[in-house]
């Protein structure tokens, strides 16, 4: 890390020196201008991180030698060092790391029941509810698109929005397979059963970061389901899209117009395709870390839901919790955090940082 912290400091001081000789060529002035404003705080906090280790190695030298009243004052400073250098260098490390721009996004969810059939509904339907109490605990809103319900109140599907400062950086990391294993309420034999159900989250995106051709997308309307009688349109205000490209087909009926349900169908599909473009980009520089971590990839089980032991574990960092109530009440914070940290090391790793700097 010192090494790199160098170069930054280097190349700080060179963009100072030729801004002061750019002259009134106003637009490289304005690019140096720029680039001095985005390394200053890295400079300055590399400045403060220099300056404790070089006063550590000062006050260790003092320690070691012969006159008591220094070796008495060396160890105090020693104790009030060492924290604050482990503090600078954490800052430094998050700071070196390479910013992902979706972080402060809003979210788009989408849960699908996997195996095991009615129940896995069920299981899609307690998933949606533990985010939707997740984000209220973070004052965050939730918009649902799209839904599609069995009777017994499950969903096969069910797409929302999250909607609050930094909600991509905190539930990126829920895409995949997460299992249930309890016995259902259809159960009678009282026999535990295995089901699944898929979460992916993307980023919202908006519409000129991501271009889709008219010609690239087909559009059918047609009358949304419902439970029949007054609760069936008489319109037809469903909307299907079907990006033709990729063959991803996106459909929304929940609101009571087809505009609204076109807008909506293609702000999924905006965001679907913006993370096949993102993950693209990612594979080759980040395969190694991706493999550690995980991929985030729908076919990927990343969490098991055990209701008779009350547990639930994740398998990318083998980390448990025994209050599957409090879990499911929304109290994630524990295993994102510990993801998080996870992901930061794997990533300091890949840029070349070093957990001992």
């Amino acid at each position: 890390m010192l090494e790199k912290l160098a170069g930054i400091e280097q190349r700080y001081r060179e963009v100072n020196k030729l801004l002061e000789e750019a002259g009134d060529d106003y637009q490289r002035a304005a690019e140096l201008n720029k680039e001095r404003i985005d390394l200053e705080p890295l400079y300055t906090k590399s400045a403060a991180y220099r300056q404790a280790l070089q006063r550590l190695e000062e006050a260790q030298l003092l320690k070691d030698g012969d006159d008591q009243d220094l070796r008495i004052l060396a160890e105090a400073e020693i104790l009030e060092l060492e924290p604050e250098i482990s503090r600078l260098e954490s800052e430094l490390k998050n700071m070196l790391l390479p910013k992902d721009k979706r972080d402060e996004r809003n979210v788009i969810m989408e849960i699908r029941a996997g195996t095991g059939g009615d129940e896995a509904a069920l299981f899609a339907a307690d998933l949606f509810r533990m985010y939707s109490r997740y984000a209220e605990n973070r004052r965050w809103s939730i918009d649902v698109l799209s839904s599609s319900e069995i009777g017994i109140g499950g969903y096969k599907e069910i797409i929302f929005m999250v909607k609050g400062r930094g909600a991509y950086s905190r539930l990126k990391y829920e895409s995949g397979v997460h299992r249930v294993q309890r016995v259902p309420v259809t159960e009678s034999s009282g026999r535990i059963h295995t089901s699944t159900a898929t979460v992916a989250v993307l980023a919202e995106v908006d519409e000129v970061e991501i271009n889709i051709p008219e010609n690239d997308i087909s559009i059918d309307v047609y009358r949304s389901s419902g439970a029949g009688g007054q609760n069936v349109q008489k319109n037809a205000t469903a909307v299907r899209i079907t990006h033709i490209p990729t063959g991803i087909v996106v459909s929304c009926q929940d609101e009571r117009s087809q505009l609204q349900n076109r807008m909506r169908a293609m702000s999924i599909l905006r965001a679907r395709l913006y993370a096949i473009e993102e993950e693209k980009r990612r594979a080759s520089i980040e395969e190694t870390r991706r493999s550690q971590v995980g991929t985030g990839e729908r076919s990927e089980k990343i969490r098991t839901y055990n209701y008779p032991q009350s547990r639930v574990t994740d398998h990318r960092i083998n980390l448990s919790t025994y209050n599957i109530s409090g879990f499911m009440a929304g109290n994630l914070d524990e295993f994102i955090e510990e993801l998080s940290t996870r992901d930061e090391s794997e990533r300091l790793s890949a840029v070349g940082i070093e957990e001992e700097a």
